[in-house]
């Protein structure tokens, strides 16, 4: 055979062995997908060896639960009965509460309207860290990047959420029974059952809520935009509650709230068993009903589809905000929910510097106050509860008196400590106090300043209708409880670690030992020893007809209160700068 016979021939078998290559790739099938959850899920051996390796962990956090759960009802059940014993039975009694039964009554359609308000305003604040689904951070770095299906890993967590929510709301419907039967509008069992489309409803909705919130990062902003339009909205609801109680309603208003959403729905049944004007509630609680149900399906689904990062962030932020109260440091659990959600929005303001050193803890305060307005937002709505209270308090007498004026007081403590955040940044962390030409004590005593003058001027403005109505002296007291008030936000922010070591201060007795209260005492010592002093000066003070002696008096007491707070807070700084 010559040399071009067989190269021919070399040829000749290549182009067959292709051909056949060809042919066997064409009759191959179609490789199947790498996985596919179908074939290659993994979901039920995955979570039955998580279920046993967790047998005896989840057996010990069980324990510690019932615990807890023990020691939280005989506290309630030890502290807490009694009052509550002797405040149904003057109810049944008819003691003291008048026509309470009817102004409840007409309270009821504004009352709903403000609770629906505040349950979303809460759901959707707390879906910005945390939200119905956390699951911890072994499960979201481990079990989600296996092959499993996430729906069965994080819809457990969305149906637990819900159920807390729904059983809580019950908690509140079975008290709220208690009291429309006392106060004579129903019976237990009718007002209960009125009750219960609210109770189960509502809670879902606000889950649900919170749930479309988690699912959705983009619309955090959003949310903490609308927090203080939704508070606005809460307040006049409220006062609208008030007003209607006192016999001011209006009743193509409340007939509009009635039928214009959830909140009106629910309100029906009960408005209808007090006797109110309700005439097609089974169809309110139908669509109440109808809506609850969709929506929670949806957000069900939803729970499947929680993005990673949004898991991770929330595991985490759990896990200090747990370390955080469990060590008892508030305010680290505080930044670390701030930290996660996103404090409020920054604007952008520009003040010029002052030229006198002196001036520029005062300037600093001024431009992070102008920067984060919705510290000053919520010194005005803690300033309009406190001259609320207090003149409600105030206009009557006795123990009613007192607790009024407790509460308006520390209703205005919370007002003049939102202007004080500057001063608690500071001391977070005292390094920062390094930009400073001045000791960190004299540095503290600067921040008083603006929360002092500012809660002034509030507390003036909020004295003006109290004064158009006949009590001038009003002008005086109110911008001068802001003065004390600051001087204990700032020995707050001085406070320093938790002083952990008095909850065992003490011996113990039958009702426990004392420490707890000690701890209590020492942690809250500033708005405890400043709300203290003045509502023992200005009930003294309204015994005595208020005349010039006794106002006098009210200023002399707040002063020396001043005075020692501050004195407090240059020691505190000190002792804070040694640690």
């Amino acid at each position: 055979m010559t040399a071009r016979d067989t190269g021919h021939a070399t040829e000749t078998d290549a182009r067959a062995v292709a051909e056949q290559a060809e042919e066997q790739v064409e009759r191959q099938p179609e490789e199947p997908a790498v996985w596919n959850e179908a074939d290659d899920d993994r979901t039920a051996e995955t979570l039955h060896w998580l279920r046993a390796k967790r047998r005896a962990h989840h057996r010990q956090r069980r324990r510690d639960r019932a615990v807890l759960v023990y020691c939280v009802v005989l506290a309630a059940l030890g502290y807490g009965s009694g009052y509550a014993v002797r405040f149904l039975r003057e109810l049944k009694l008819g003691a003291d509460h008048g026509s309470l039964g009817a102004d409840l009554q007409r309270a009821l359609p504004a009352a709903f309207v403000a609770v629906t308000l505040g349950l979303a305003v809460l759901a959707a604040r707390d879906a910005l860290w945390r939200g119905p689904v956390v699951v911890s951070g072994p499960s979201v770095g481990w079990l989600l990047a296996q092959p499993v299906r996430r729906g069965a890993v994080l819809r457990p967590s969305f149906r637990l959420s819900a159920g807390l929510a729904v059983g809580a709301g019950l908690l509140v419907a079975v008290a709220a029974a208690v009291v429309l039967q006392v106060t004579g509008q129903t019976s237990f069992g009718g007002g209960l059952l009125a009750l219960l489309p609210a109770a189960v409803c509502l809670p879902l909705l606000a889950v649900s809520l919170g749930m479309a919130v988690e699912r959705r990062p983009h619309l955090a902003p959003y949310v903490r935009r609308a927090t203080a339009p939704a508070a606005l909205l809460l307040a006049l609801g409220a006062g609208q509650a008030a007003l209607a109680g006192a016999g001011h309603r209006w009743a193509p208003l409340e007939l509009a709230e009635l039928w214009s959403g959830p909140w009106g729905w629910a309100a029906q049944p009960v408005v209808s068993v007090t006797g109110g004007p309700a005439p097609g509630w089974p169809a309110a609680t139908v669509l109440l009903v109808a809506v609850t149900a969709a929506v929670v399906l949806y957000a069900h689904r939803d729970a499947a589809h929680i993005p990673n990062a949004q898991l991770r962030s929330r595991a985490a932020t759990a896990t200090a905000v747990t370390s955080g109260v469990f060590a008892l440091e508030l305010r680290a659990a505080k930044l670390a929910v701030l930290e996660a959600g996103g404090d409020e929005p920054k604007r952008r303001f520009r003040l010029r510097a002052p030229r006198n050193r002196h001036l520029v803890v005062v300037w600093r305060d001024l431009l992070a106050l102008l920067r984060a307005p919705g510290r000053l937002g919520r010194a005005v709505a803690w300033t309009a509860a406190a001259a609320a209270a207090a003149g409600l308090g105030a206009a009557t007498a006795g123990e009613k008196r007192v607790l009024g004026l407790a509460v308006g007081l520390l209703c205005g403590y919370a007002a003049v400590g939102a202007l004080a955040e500057p001063a608690r940044l500071e001391t977070d962390n005292v390094r920062r106090a390094a930009w400073s030409p001045f000791r960190l004590r004299t540095l503290m005593l600067h921040h008083t300043l603006v929360p002092a003058v500012l809660g002034a001027l509030l507390g003036l403005l909020a004295a003006v209708p109290y004064a158009l109505a006949g009590a001038a002296w009003t002008l005086l007291l109110m911008p001068l409880c802001a003065l004390p008030f600051a001087a204990a936000a700032v020995f707050g922010a001085c406070r320093g670690p938790a002083r952990t070591d008095l909850l065992f201060v003490g011996g113990a007795t039958p009702m426990g030992g004392p420490g707890p209260f000690v701890f209590a005492a020492w942690y809250a010592a500033g708005p405890l020893v400043s709300v203290t002093g003045l509502v023992l000066a200005l009930n003294t003070a309204l015994g005595h007809g208020l005349d010039a002696r006794s106002v006098s008096s009210v200023a002399v007491v707040a002063a020396l209160l001043t005075a020692g707070l501050l004195f407090f807070v240059t020691r505190s700084a000190d002792r804070l700068v040694k640690h």
